[in-house]
């Protein structure tokens, strides 16, 4: 280990974490209506008002999260605060059993809902981290309520409120998706660290999500992990979305798993999570361009999303995450290197020196679509922040190990 090198890293990350940070707090909060604006362009300017729900709880987790890594600070906590009451102030579908929506107006109008229930495990994980921060006890039980309402709804044990039809037909076709439990496994991560009354519960759930990943979608002899597969993890190929494999959602979902093994004190798990990086990258990476597809298909044919082949801003964050994970964990020189490469990476065509924040799209050539944003509907203070607060506190692990 080149301690200097590191140091150094650690040095560029704490830099881009602070402009990253102001960028957010400078152009995305809304002081009139509350919650955060999402779709700003280079320099931070609001192209649309329109505001993400998912956002509402990712930025509202991110600001509370950094009080929790960096102590309390007003600003970021006033951050997570608006972006909470303006999830529950305006957010909520009341006619349809408290489901959230995914978009609404700037003053907080309802525009659009989805079957999909991420809006409900992004509120679940900022009010758990904001009762850790206040003690807000009302903050733990709407943790508690969104937690259970995903829960039950992606695990059928319960019928969605908001009654949309599948997005296939059923009676032709039924499968599974990796997302669910994998984003499961995270929202009970945050929980077990802040609900103790309910701990057999998560373990029990966190063990669940697990099974379901390696039983259905980690196929070891075609050295992927799947998206979609039949519900008994058969596979699907005589369709696009039976071959897709996601890069950035397995190695995502790699640091997950490897989270939770170090908690619970599983090596083997923590091996087989390993295993998931190695082959979504070996799949990923690509080697003309550099960098991270965003969808590629296991048997090699045309995937059918016309953006499979560009690059996004947050497969690179997880497989930072996951790459220096790995490192600390096993101390294995070649995880440190794939860091490093990754890092170079990065730093030549996502980061941005001028105004903060990330590029979040880039074609395949590493060059950003035009005109170019910092946010969408979909990009906000969540994975780039999250990034780069976890390889701080990394690299001070292995520093100071």
């Amino acid at each position: 280990m080149d301690t200097a090198r590191l140091l150094e890293t650690r040095k560029w990350v704490r830099n881009e974490l602070d402009r990253c940070v102001s960028f957010w707090l400078e152009n995305g909060m809304d002081s009139e209506h509350g919650g955060v604006y999402t779709c700003l362009d280079v320099e931070g300017n609001v192209y649309s008002a329109d505001k993400s729900v998912w956002m509402q709880g990712r930025c509202g987790w991110t600001f509370a999260y950094l009080c929790s890594v960096y102590g309390k600070n007003d600003r970021w906590l006033a951050a997570s605060k608006s972006c909470i009451e303006f999830l529950e102030a305006h957010c909520v579908n009341h006619d349809a059993g408290g489901r959230l929506y995914f978009t609404v107006t700037e003053d907080g109008r309802p525009l659009r809902q989805r079957r999909y229930c991420y809006s409900e495990s992004f509120a679940a994980i900022a009010n758990a981290e904001y009762y850790a921060l206040t003690g807000d006890t009302a903050a733990l039980e709407r943790a508690r309520k969104y937690y259970d309402m995903y829960r039950n709804i992606t695990g059928g044990h319960m019928a969605d409120p908001v009654g949309m039809p599948a997005k296939v037909e059923p009676s032709t076709r039924t499968s599974r998706a990796l997302g669910l439990p994998m984003i499961l496994l995270n929202m009970t991560s945050v929980m077990l660290k802040y609900d103790p009354e309910r701990q057999d519960y998560y373990h029990e759930n966190a063990r669940e999500c697990i099974d379901s990943i390696f039983r259905y979608h980690v196929k070891e002899d075609l050295g992927c992990t799947l998206e979609t597969v039949g519900m008994n993890g058969e596979l699907q190929f005589d369709n696009t979305a039976g071959r897709v494999v996601n890069p950035g959602h397995d190695i995502e979902c790699s640091w997950f798993i490897m989270d939770y093994a170090n908690k619970v004190g599983d090596p083997e798990l923590h091996k087989a999570a390993v295993r998931i990086f190695d082959n979504a990258l070996a799949a990923g990476w690509d080697k003309e361009y550099g960098g991270i597809l965003y969808f590629i298909d296991c048997l090699n044919r045309p995937p059918e999303a016309y953006e499979h082949d560009m690059k996004l801003w947050w497969p690179h964050n997880e497989a930072l995450i996951a790459s220096l994970m790995i490192y600390r964990d096993t101390r294995n020189e070649a995880y440190l290197e794939t860091f490093y490469t990754l890092l170079d990476y990065v730093k030549a065509h996502f980061a941005e020196p001028e105004f903060g924040e990330w590029y979040g799209y880039l074609r395949r050539d590493g060059k950003p679509t035009m005109p170019a944003a910092k946010g969408s509907t979909y990009k906000g203070p969540f994975h780039l922040p999250r990034c780069l607060a976890m390889l701080d506190t990394m690299i001070g692990e292995v520093l100071g190990a």
